[in-house]
């Protein structure tokens, strides 16, 4: 490690006084902590938004689930109104990592880093929820622009993700073996607005699928998505998977969320 300044303000008024004057913003620190040790970053001062108490929690208001960035995958997965209200969410929160990486990882870090293979991500844009920051909201069609890349402005805080409560919602990821990061993950949702699909772990960020959404839109069934076309073009290979195996798995991933959204 090398030399920076550590502060850990105790208001989101104190953290977003340090983050607009360039200070770079730790949240779980499962990301950065390893970045900085691996050099791949290398920021001169950071502010700990741990202590900011009013950046963690979760709430109903009214038919929409708020939950804080600050909140670690674990109380996600635990919190009885998610549980009732977005089981798919609080199974996807569950599935993250291992438990020490549940008990430190937040939801606002993981959707701010947008990590390709991420699963928060997908819930975000599956579940057409809206990010709060600071300074504004963004919808999450806004939100992810491509590989490690969103929205936010220099200095901007991720505070809280509003998600609206869907009819139906369930995500199922094929887990890389020895990150459990998803080698490709579906989560499928029933909204007022209609089906979305987004997927996960492709290739340059989480994205929607237009054709798996209007099969699903039809008939929320398995057996919906069975002739629908995964383009592999634009998916990545590497040593765990080749394009055409992941565009299969897109499929199947999908075909077993729906099996559990329908219960």
């Amino acid at each position: 490690m090398y030399a920076f300044t550590l502060e850990q303000p105790k208001t989101l008024a104190d953290a977003k006084t340090l983050a607009s004057a360039g200070a770079q913003a730790l949240a779980g620190g499962q990301t950065l902590i390893a970045s900085m040790k691996q050099r791949l970053m290398r920021p001169e001062n950071l502010v700990d938004l741990g202590g900011v108490a009013e950046l963690r929690g979760v709430k109903v208001d009214g038919q929409t689930l708020v939950v804080g960035a600050m909140t670690c995958h674990q109380d996600v997965a635990n919190h009885a109104d998610v549980r009732k209200l977005i089981p798919g969410l609080a199974d996807l929160a569950n599935g993250i990592g291992d438990r020490q990486v549940r008990a430190r990882g937040t939801m606002g870090g993981s959707v701010a880093n947008n990590d390709p293979a991420a699963c928060y991500p997908s819930a975000v844009l599956g579940l057409g929820a809206t990010v709060v920051t600071d300074r504004r909201q963004i919808a999450a069609d806004d939100f992810f622009q491509g590989l490690y890349t969103t929205a936010l402005e220099p200095g901007e805080l991720i505070t809280a993700i509003r998600f609206p409560i869907p009819t139906k919602a369930a995500y199922a990821k094929f887990r890389q073996p020895a990150s459990r990061f998803a080698l490709v993950g579906v989560f499928v949702a029933q909204t007022a607005g209609g089906v979305r699909v987004a997927v996960t772990g492709t290739g340059n960020g989480v994205f929607r699928h237009a054709g798996l959404e209007a099969a699903l839109g039809k008939s929320f069934t398995p057996d919906a998505v069975k002739d629908v076309a995964i383009d592999a073009s634009d998916i990545s290979s590497d040593l765990h998977a080749s394009a055409a195996y992941r565009a299969h798995l897109i499929k199947v991933q999908t075909q077993a969320a729906v099996r559990q959204a329908n219960g």
